[in-house]
Parts: structure tokens; sequence; C-alpha cells
């Protein structure tokens, strides 16, 4: 067990925010189990049930025997993704902490392609399905990759120049940003990805976004309610970020 007293600390830390997931969390399971186990570097798997009403939390313990550093973190309430990554970064051990959907939709295989820009000094580094290089499979119903481009304009505006996506699923942390970043986090559902970002920066941290293959769940949970909590909450985030609500100076932000 990584937790052990005097074990060493792993290289990765993989967390799965998961509500309802009984049905797909099993293949994703196999498939980081197959990926990370031909890896020279060592790992930790954490899944953050988040108060499911299906039997997620039971198949997790189902794993735990079969798969190598798996463990499960059983939130009894559903408080939101937000909620569930933070629980899981904070409870991690790894020097890179990363968190990927339940479904799958971008695999582990891409972490591989973020090792360099660590080494040469990032200390957050996304996936993106909007920066050139970056696949999308099946593409996306229209309506639903305009509501996305809109959204992802508006939080540009409000918040991130120059992120092109701040909204995908697949984000690592360094072990000292992520501990920093996610104790500050308020935003609790949704649009915690684009407030992460936000504090990254104001701490000074670099930021990459990285182009993903990104395969399209027509069986997703965001629901076009979902969009509009995000924008909400990316004007919340704003309004804190000038009323100093982090208590980080804000001075970055007033320029750009």
């Amino acid at each position: 067990n990584l937790n052990n007293i005097g074990m060493p600390k792993p290289f990765l830390s993989v967390i799965i925010p998961a509500y309802n997931e009984a049905k797909r969390l099993p293949l994703t399971l196999i498939d980081i189990d197959k990926h990370l186990d031909e890896q020279e570097y060592s790992y930790e798997i954490i899944v953050v049930n988040d108060g499911s009403t299906d039997h997620t939390a039971e198949i997790v313990r189902r794993f735990v025997p079969l798969i190598a550093n798996l463990r499960l973190i059983d939130n009894e309430e559903n408080k939101g993704k937000g909620a569930a990554v933070r629980s899981g970064m904070l409870e991690a051990k790894g020097m890179w902490r990363l968190f990927m959907d339940a479904d799958n939709s971008t695999s582990i295989a891409e972490f591989n392609k973020m090792i360099p820009y660590f080494k040469s000094g990032y200390d957050v580094v996304i996936g993106s399905r909007a920066v050139k290089g970056s696949r999308k499979m099946p593409p996306q119903p229209f309506y639903k990759d305009i509501t996305g481009k809109l959204g992802n304009l508006i939080i540009q505006l409000f918040l991130l120049r120059g992120i092109w996506d701040s909204q995908c699923g697949f984000k690592c942390f360094s072990e000292d940003s992520a501990k920093r970043i996610f104790s500050l986090i308020k935003i609790e559902r949704w649009g915690f990805d684009a407030e992460s970002l936000v504090i990254a920066k104001a701490l000074g941290y670099k930021i990459k976004e990285l182009p993903v293959f990104w395969v399209n769940d027509l069986r997703t949970q965001v629901k076009f309610k979902d969009y509009l909590q995000v924008l909400f909450e990316t004007v919340k985030v704003r309004w804190w970020l000038w009323r100093d609500a982090y208590h980080i100076n804000p001075a970055p932000f007033k320029d750009k």
C-alpha cells in the first residue's frame, strides 16, 4: 500500500470523480490499470464517489483487490464534481496529480505527453479539445459545439485569456500547485475547472494547454443547465477575484 509509512511517494496520482458511474467505470479502471502497469513510474488511482445512488462505490471496492494501488474515497453526500476532485487532490500523495473523467473520454495514455512539459518547468498541464492537434470522435452535435465555444469565449473574456478549453476533464497539477490551488477552491460543481486555472495563474504557476484525443460519449451527464451554471459561476469567480476573496493579489487580472 502506497500510503504505508516509509513507502516511496508515487510519481502519479490519478483522481476519478464519479457520480452514478457503475456502468462506465469498470472499463475505465481496466484501461487505466492496463496502461499504468506498463509504465516505469509509480502511481496510485483514487476514485472519489460523489454520493452515487447506484453501485459505483461497491464496484470500486470489488476492484481494489484486483488493481494495484486503487483506493476509494466514499462521500455519502453528492456535492458536485468540483468538491469530488478537490477531496481527491488533497488526499492524493503523488508528485503529479491528474484528474480525469470516469467515462474515459480522454485516456490515461495521454498523460505521457505531459511529462516533457513538467520537466521544462510547467506546474499545470491541461488537456484541450480546442487547440491545434486535438481530435474529437465522434464530433459533438453542432448545438453542443456552439454552446461550448460560446461558453469558452465568455470564460476567456471574464477570466482566462488564452486558454481555449478550460472545461476539458483531463488536467494535471504538481504536488505543490495541487495543494495550494485546491485548498482555495470555492466552486463545488462544474465551474471549478476555470476557477482552478484562475487560481493557478494568480499564484504564478505556469500553465500549458495540450491537444488530446477525446472520445465523445453521447451518454454524457452534462446538461444545458450545467453550461448556464458554469457561466454563472464564472461571474462569481470574477467577483471573488475583485474582492480578493482568495487572499491572493488579483493584480495580474486587471490588465488582461
